[in-house]
């Protein structure tokens, strides 16, 4: 699961600080005009943030389950992760908050 986490903190700093929006998935097929209607450091803002945050939770679940050596609260923390994060993302990167 700690490469799982690696690799969202690493996808989290690509889209962010490498400007590689085209991992943002609908992104890339707009045309330069519909790009233009978002801001889309904005939403890079977002998915570093929700990226880093799932990446978290799964880094503590693993430390924690380690600690009390009960395999299961890696895989608690990995699905709270994304049953949080994605809706997260979802909602938050689609919001009017991101349309100029």
């Amino acid at each position: 699961m700690l490469i799982t986490a690696i690799l969202f903190v690493f996808f989290g700093v690509l889209i962010k600080y490498g400007k590689m929006y085209f991992l943002i998935a609908g992104y890339n097929t707009m045309s330069k005009e519909e790009k233009e209607k978002y801001d889309i450091e904005g939403i890079a803002t977002v998915f570093k943030n929700v990226m880093f945050g799932m990446a978290f939770i799964i880094i503590l679940g693993d430390f924690v389950g380690d600690l009390t050596e009960n395999d299961n609260l890696v895989n608690y923390a990995f699905w709270t992760a994304m049953a949080t994060g994605i809706p997260y993302l979802l909602l938050q990167s689609n919001s009017k908050r991101y349309k100029k």
